[in-house]
């Protein structure tokens, strides 16, 4: 049975592929995803896959919207079934009205059919063997048979698709193109021929995307690595940031050689473990290179001891947390915002770290220049906290913006000639009276050498045991530490006269949020004022903020509300002030779910509160 979808929704609509892991499907979904882009619409991608390497269930979700939302969203238009064992979920999941394309190869049980949505059988599988030679090259043709049945229902521009195909195999690989290109056609041709195409979701050519570029964070971030001047890269592989140091290997490779010899100019080193990579980039950071490692939150625990060192002997380095779900293990392919206490204090003892939160891969790439920039500056580590969602997943950003005339700031470094000017270097001395010492490059100069010392140290650099003599250098740090306050970058802040809620959020929850606020206001005339959360330590304004409303609504992708915790810890707003609406189950923030959580925590505020209301 057919279900009743008469109106046409342009551009503006969700699809979701599921498929088996380790089939190639990945290639056919980018695909379809860049040929959207291509044609000028907003869409965004969400890869779901299992942390095993072949076998298991893996969907990926497609969002077009012509107003440019890229929150992932529960509600599904249009399902391609390509995998048996997620029938069930995959037609659960579909709106009413909504569509399930699947491979009519084998029959589909009775039972599993829903009257409010529509059928589209197309047998893939049963094409592909007639057309194709071989049992490997038969699955990989037959994902791709499903993007041509996607372009006829979905009106994809095939010629868009024929040019993105011809990029990435060209001449040299003609056989390839041509199986692939026929492949898609025996899709299409099938779609057109059987079902009225396109559906009443389809697509549009828009000029929307001709200023923008599709991007995933862990990419971005390389390239800010490498644009910020970093040279050294220590890492010990792990899901989900092992592709930032793949990518800026790749960029090294082309923008790190010297032009006479063609020697590398870039040290990258897969370390034996977490630890050990931690290590390597603070000593490459204090010999004066600019410096990094990527990892998770399991490597972040793990590096702990180190990070400590660079902290209290004041050794600038950089930090890549793309964070995925915890605790232990966890579920290492999907999203979560679970380290912001971890980076934020991390080591035993009294710490407090520069952190700096992207909200998407442009932010990755300006916010890892920023990173070199203050790790330098205020001589200490500096967490870049993105996550699984952004790093991983391919976003519709703005073109990056470069200012040829940047100059790093290496903060307070002597040179020989300084040097020779200073009567006693002291590595340690607040010689300007900011918290901030002066630092010296190994082998500089004779005169320059001091003590690293991580253990108990006095402002001149000697050993000490002393209570007075550690505190006032461990006081100084925390002075050093505070002033970045003013040097992170700053909450981004929308304003509504009259609002008396605000809503709170930091990394990839602002385009569900952004949403959400939208739909609220447009649709139940909530007035609501907005501030997302930049970097820490937290500036002035972020208090400010929270005492200007009533109910400050802090929204974040954890169970135990840690970016309220740290608000609560490290400005001087009341508690009272600040509620949550937390969702960490893995997937990535949808407007939905902030609507309902919002509205309820208003609901209880409206109770609590006498004269207060929407």
């Amino acid at each position: 049975m057919k279900a009743d979808r008469k109106t046409d929704r342009v551009n503006d609509f969700a699809l979701k592929i599921g498929t088996v892991n380790g089939t190639g499907s990945a290639s056919a979904n980018g695909l379809i995803m860049q040929s959207i882009f291509r044609m000028g619409v907003p869409v965004s991608g969400k890869n779901v896959f299992p942390s095993n390497i072949q076998g298991l269930p893996t969907w990926y979700e497609i969002r077009v919207n012509r107003s440019g939302h890229v929150a992932r969203t529960p509600d599904f238009d249009l399902i391609v079934a390509m995998n048996p064992e997620t029938y069930a979920q995959d037609i659960e999941e579909l709106v009413p009205g909504g569509w399930l394309l699947y491979d009519s190869s084998w029959p589909m049980a009775d039972t599993l059919r829903r009257d409010e949505v529509t059928f589209l059988g197309v047998p893939l599988a049963e094409m592909c063997v007639k057309s194709f030679d071989g049992g490997r090259t038969r699955i990989l043709m037959k994902n791709i048979a499903y993007t041509g049945a996607l372009a006829a229902l979905l009106d994809i521009d095939m010629d868009v698709i024929r040019g993105l195909l011809e990029e990435t195999f060209g001449e040299r690989k003609r056989h390839l193109l041509d199986a692939n290109f026929k492949a898609i056609r025996l899709g299409y041709d099938y779609a057109a021929e059987n079902f009225e195409c396109p559906l009443p979701i389809r697509l549009e050519g828009m000029d929307a995307t001709r200023e923008s570029i599709l991007i995933d964070g862990n990419t971005a971030a390389a390239l800010g690595c490498v644009y910020a001047g970093a040279t050294v890269a220590a890492w010990y592989p792990i899901t989900p940031s092992t592709s930032l140091v793949d990518a800026f290997t790749a960029y090294c490779r082309r923008l790190r050689v010297e032009e006479e010899t063609g020697r590398s100019k870039a040290a990258i080193l897969q370390a034996e473990d977490e630890l050990a990579a931690a290590g390597i980039a603070i000593g490459a950071g204090w010999a004066g290179a600019r410096a990094f490692t990527a990892t998770s939150g399991a490597g972040i625990s793990l590096m702990t001891e180190f990070i400590g060192l660079a902290y209290y002997a004041e050794v600038p380095c950089v930090f890549f947390d793309v964070e995925r779900v915890g605790p232990s293990t966890g579920m290492p392919t999907r999203t979560q915002q679970g380290d912001i206490l971890l980076c934020a204090y991390a080591s035993h003892g009294d710490t407090k770290h520069l952190c700096l939160y992207p909200k998407d891969p442009a932010e990755c790439f300006e916010f890892s220049v920023q990173a070199f920039d203050l790790a330098e500056r205020f001589q200490t580590p500096v967490f870049v906290l993105s996550d699984l969602d952004i790093g991983m997943n391919d976003w519709v950003v703005p073109r990056f913006r470069w200012d040829d005339g940047y100059s790093p700031d290496r903060g307070k470094v002597l040179d020989a000639e300084a040097l020779a000017e200073v009567e006693t270097f002291y590595r340690y001395l607040d010689v300007d009276g900011d918290g901030i010492p002066y630092r010296t490059i190994p082998g500089e100069d004779p005169k320059g050498a001091y003590f690293t010392r991580g253990s108990g140290h006095t402002k001149y650099g000697k050993y000490t045991e002393d209570p007075d003599e550690y505190q006032e250098v461990i006081d100084r740090i925390a002075e050093k530490i505070d002033r970045a306050a003013e040097a992170v970058p700053p909450p981004e802040i929308r304003s509504r006269p009259d609002a008396r809620y605000g809503l709170i959020t930091l990394g990839a929850c602002d385009g569900a949020v952004r949403e959400a606020i939208e739909r609220m206001e447009a649709e139940d005339g909530l007035r609501l004022d907005y501030m997302r959360i930049r970097g820490f330590p937290f500036a002035a304004e972020v208090g400010r903020f929270i005492e200007a409303h009533d109910l400050n609504i802090v929204i974040e992708q954890n169970r135990d509300a840690q970016l309220k915790s740290l608000l609560t810890l490290e400005t001087p707003a009341s508690k009272e002030r600040l509620t949550s609406v937390l969702r960490y189950g893995g997937l990535p923030l949808s407007a939905r779910h902030v609507i309902a959580g919002v509205k309820d925590r208003l609901g209880v505020a409206a109770e609590t509160a006498e004269g207060v209301g929407a």
